[in-house]
């Protein structure tokens, strides 16, 4: 066994310099990169002995029929050095993982072949057209699966993406359950819900199956930080607690910009997380190196002081030694990256052409020469080994995975709206108790002197509230305060939080319950609201504030994922998950385009979310606690132009529906009787605007049913029909646009189920499809208001609708 001295000799440095080159870093992974990546006379050091290979002969021919990249000549003295440095690895640490025993790598064996032999029966069930859509196979890449089967434990958090049937085997996931959820079948992993890309399973803590390339890595982030709460919460109980997270992502995702900001929080956090990057080569079927200018991701950590390290994915020896040791490391000390080189034998999916050059020549070569179940039949540490019978076990498996999925009955229709959300939208919240012991917890993991400061400000805003004289800014942060206090699995997400953020929504979360339950984020609302998805799977109540909701555009994916998660995992994960912002166009605001879209109307269409509109203090209030209390995810806008300047009563401790209009104000029944009256509906700043107006339609002897929209979905259709039923006529002053804005919806809805009230069409007032101008003098021509809200009310006594 080499020392660290004899490795670097090995590379071709005299004994003794090994302490001159350490600070550089680039000895170990310049003996990683690529060995074949040109044909013009390059030298590269070769990773086995230092030895200058000359490449000049190698045509391009060659490159292909090798796959365009060789596989790296990688053996377990170079690991080793690298574990040394790297990671800082003892010499007489290292000792353990040097040997694999027989029964080890039998197990292994067994779950390679378990693996390949259930994904060729996928491939021949897909062909038969019992599994359908899209479905991706990983054929060839067996060694990773059999290091999670090695060295990953129950309790340990596995977040995998589209190609993750052998993940999950690997994770002791029922293969009865993974085959029946492909064949659509109410037997599967996920009721037949969430099909071959959404593989979850809440009893193996296996947690995804994620279709969006890269989205998994700040939800495995997030698990990762539900384990450092978990310790913190009960710091007695869970002393010996060494879980981990693990998450997959291939070498062309890992490029996406979010593995930047994963690394980031990994090494600002210390999160316990295990990288494993699956170097096939191929982004979807684009070889990597022809998109990527570093294909060398165990490096990327570098600059946040995380270790990374490569090894070859056809040794699965050598794959089970290094995962042990890197596995180890995150355990004990921190994150790291562990990047495996593949080759995947099949295209992206099976529906694929396949027409991308030298792709065939590749896979023809791959299955020769690089298969690591060939490879490990063929090697040393295979002989004596009843390889033969562990693979007529797992064919026995997988003729059972089959049986079971064909006769498992499909799910009954109705499952889907069920699942539409984990709690009913009437659910009475000031019914449901905080956990068990909680405020012992609370005053147990909390300073005294900052719970004081915290309890001191509450009190002075609940005084605020019962005079009247609260904000709408300080109403959300006493709701948020009072709830982090009530319950400590709360916690909070804000960019500038420390500060407040914009509107002091997040005051004093972080100065009261520390840096993981306040967490100040880095400027990425895709990134934090990720990591808050993925602690809302584990057990934690997550609150982001989105400072201006327009900035939620950069998290639209997250939001989607949030919306579809308690149906995907077929009802096994909640998702109890608070969004809250202001946002909204106000007239005259001043704010230009991209500060006042309508992103309220950008997220109607996505299913299982509650979406609320706060245009008081006592509703901001009252639906911020009840929306944390939720299991599912929720979304509240708030007026960004009535902030701070609108004050008004709170009713203190109270939690208030999350599924219901307000009927504001009540037309007068000589209006009424005289068909003089109007249903007016709107939302956020809206309605200060009819409110402002309301003089003036009544000095006309008019008057109008002002309806405030607070729940925006699902709509309180009840409310207005009851309002339609006297007035039989309304208009929608909306701060969305023309085109699929919310009034379009509530139109459309009002038309359909109250078609028999009306007395005329309903009247949208609803921003033009044109961006919203900066200056005044055109933005009146976009944004609806009062004035606007007069004319229509006129129009109708008019009959000009």
């Amino acid at each position: 066994m080499l020392s660290l001295a004899s490795s670097y000799t090995a590379f071709g440095f005299a004994p003794g310099a090994a302490a001159a080159v350490l600070p550089a870093r680039r000895v170990m992974i310049a003996a990683a990169s690529h060995p074949a990546m040109s044909a013009t006379g390059t030298e590269t050091l070769d990773f086995t002995g230092g030895a200058l290979r000359n490449n000049k002969d190698l045509t391009d021919t060659d490159l292909t029929r090798m796959g365009r990249r060789a596989r790296p000549n990688i053996d377990w003295s170079n690991l080793r050095a690298r574990l040394e440095v790297e990671f800082g690895f003892k010499e007489e640490e290292l000792k353990q993982y040097d040997d694999v025993s027989k029964a080890d790598l039998l197990k292994g064996y067994e779950m390679m072949q378990l693996c390949r032999q259930f994904e060729n029966a996928c491939n021949q069930a897909y062909m038969q057209g019992h599994i359908r859509g899209f479905m991706h196979l990983d054929n060839g890449q067996e060694a990773i699966p059999a290091l999670i089967a090695d060295a990953i434990k129950p309790g340990d958090k596995a977040v995998s993406y589209y190609r993750e049937h052998t993940h999950a085997l690997a994770k002791g996931v029922s293969p009865d359950a993974i085959m029946a959820e492909l064949w659509a079948k109410d037997g599967g992993t996920c009721r037949g819900t969430g099909g071959s890309m959404h593989i979850y399973d809440k009893e193996t803590n296996f947690q995804g199956g994620w279709a969006l390339v890269c989205e998994q890595l700040p939800y495995a982030a997030g698990a990762a930080r539900s384990i450092l709460l978990d310790r913190q919460l009960d710091p007695d109980g869970t002393k010996d607690d060494d879980r981990i997270a693990v998450v997959f992502v291939g070498e062309g995702g890992a490029q996406n910009g979010r593995m930047a900001e994963c690394l980031n929080a990994a090494a600002k956090e210390n999160l316990p997380l295990l990288f494993i990057v699956i170097d096939n080569g191929r982004a979807i079927n684009t070889f990597t190196p022809d998109v990527a200018a570093n294909n060398d991701v165990f490096e990327q950590g570098q600059h946040y002081g995380v270790p990374g390290i490569r090894v070859d994915g056809g040794s699965m020896e050598q794959t089970l030694k290094t995962g042990r040791a890197v596995v180890d490391y995150v355990r004990t000390k921190g994150p790291a990256i562990m990047q495996v080189h593949t080759y995947r034998f099949q295209g992206h999916s099976p529906a694929d052409p396949e027409h991308e050059r030298g792709r065939k020549d590749e896979k023809k070569w791959a299955r020769a020469e690089a298969d690591p179940i060939k490879l490990f039949e063929a090697d040393e540490a295979a002989s004596g080994l009843d390889l033969d019978g562990a693979l007529k076990s797992v064919k026995a498996v997988v003729k059972q995975s089959l049986d079971f999925a064909r006769e498992s009955p499909p799910p009954p229709a109705e499952l889907a709206k069920e699942l539409e959300f984990p709690d009913a939208p009437s659910t009475d919240y000031n019914a449901r108790p905080p956990p068990a012991g909680a405020d012992a917890i609370t005053r147990a993991t909390t300073d005294p002197e900052a719970l004081a400061t915290c309890e001191a400000h509450v009190a002075e805003l609940q005084s605020l509230a019962k005079r009247g004289e609260i904000s709408i800014a300080d109403a959300v942060n006493l709701a948020v305060l009072e709830e982090m206090l009530r319950d400590p699995t709360t916690v909070c997400h804000a960019e500038d939080l420390q500060a407040g953020s914009s509107y002091n929504i997040p005051k004093l979360t972080q100065q009261t319950f520390g840096k993981l339950r306040g967490a100040d984020e880095i400027i990425d609302e895709g990134h934090f609201l990720g990591k808050a998805i993925g602690e809302g799977m584990n057990g934690y109540r997550p609150i982001v504030e989105m400072m201006n909701t327009n900035f939620a555009i950069y998290a639209m994916a997250e939001i989607s994922s949030a919306g579809n998660t308690f149906a995907t995992t077929g009802g096994q994960f909640q998702m109890p998950l608070t969004i809250v912002g202001a946002g909204g166009t106000a007239p005259n605001q001043a704010l230009g385009a991209e500060h006042s879209q309508p992103f309220h109307a950008y997220i109607m269409g996505i299913p299982g979310l509650k979406i609320g509109a706060a245009a008081s203090p006592d509703a901001a209030y009252g639906m911020t606690k009840s929306m944390i209390r939720d299991n599912g995810p929720c979304f509240l806008f708030l007026p960004v132009k009535m902030m701070k300047e609108t004050k008004g009563h709170a009713a203190v401790g109270e939690c208030m529906p999350i599924n219901k209009c307000k009927l504001v104000h009540k037309a007068s029944d000589d209006a009424v009787a005289g068909g003089r009256a109007v249903t007016v509906l709107t939302y956020l700043h809206g309605l200060k605007e009819c409110q402002s107006v309301l003089p003036e339609i009544q000095a006309e002897g008019l008057d109008i049913d002002l309806i405030e929209l607070r729940s925006l979905k699902p709509l309180d259709m009840e409310t207005i029909r009851d309002s339609l039923a006297r007035t039989h006529k309304v208009a929608i002053l909306d701060e969305s646009t023309n085109s699929g804005g919310v009034g379009a919806t509530v139109s459309a809805l009002i038309h359909e189920q109250c078609f028999d009230l009306l007395d005329a069409p309903v009247k949208r007032l609803c921003m033009d499809d044109a961006p919203v101008p900066y200056a005044s003098s055109m933005e009146v021509a976009v944004v609806k208001r009062g004035s606007d809200v007069v004319k229509a009310v006129f129009d109708f006594m008019l009959k000009k609708i």
